[in-house]
């Protein structure tokens, strides 16, 4: 399939949910792409193709992130860390607060799954304003690896968050972009 063909598919498949979690928010249901284990197999193609190589491993953003990441650093055999919401992992970890809309929050990674001078994929399932990813490329950092890329199913360009990444100066890629 090639990318146009899996884009279209996905939006065929995606539904836009107007109105959720508030009014003026048109959410993008990815669920119904885990009814069709084909396009699942495509999407996992597409985000594994981009990072074949790159990466040494893969730290999905907790939880739509792992819907993806897993597979994805099963295709480039290489592991997997979590990056959660504070309190959800033992220790030890690294934790890196963030600011959003209304308020802040907090994510974290266990100490010692990544290993200084590893190359990293960042990968959650859609990017809007970019602070929950921001916060994951830094706690990468603090491990003492390198962020390599970040991968998204959905990129929300309106909310600049491809711009708060820019820092990072490495590549970023998105299946869709809205």
């Amino acid at each position: 399939m090639t990318n146009s063909e899996l884009v279209q598919r996905l939006e065929e498949t995606i539904e836009n949910i107007p109105d959720f979690p508030k009014p003026g928010i048109q959410f993008k249901d990815i669920t119904p792409i885990f009814l069709d284990p084909k396009l699942y197999e495509e999407v996992i193609a597409d985000l594994a193709n981009f990072s074949r190589g790159k990466v040494d491993a893969v730290c999905g953003i907790e939880s739509r992130g792992y819907l993806f990441g897993i597979a994805i650093a099963v295709a480039l055999e290489v592991p997997f860390i979590l990056i959660r919401k504070k309190g959800k992992l033992p220790p030890p970890f690294v934790s890196e607060k963030y600011d959003l809309e209304y308020g802040s929050a907090e994510i974290e990674m266990r100490i010692g799954q990544l290993k200084p001078g590893q190359r990293v994929l960042v990968h959650d399932d859609l990017l809007a304003t970019g602070g929950t990813t921001e916060a994951a490329a830094k706690l990468v950092e603090k491990q003492g690896a390198k962020v390599a890329q970040f991968s998204f199913l959905i990129g929300l360009k309106d909310l600049l968050g491809e711009q708060k990444l820019a820092q990072f100066k490495v590549p970023v890629h998105s299946i869709l972009e809205y």
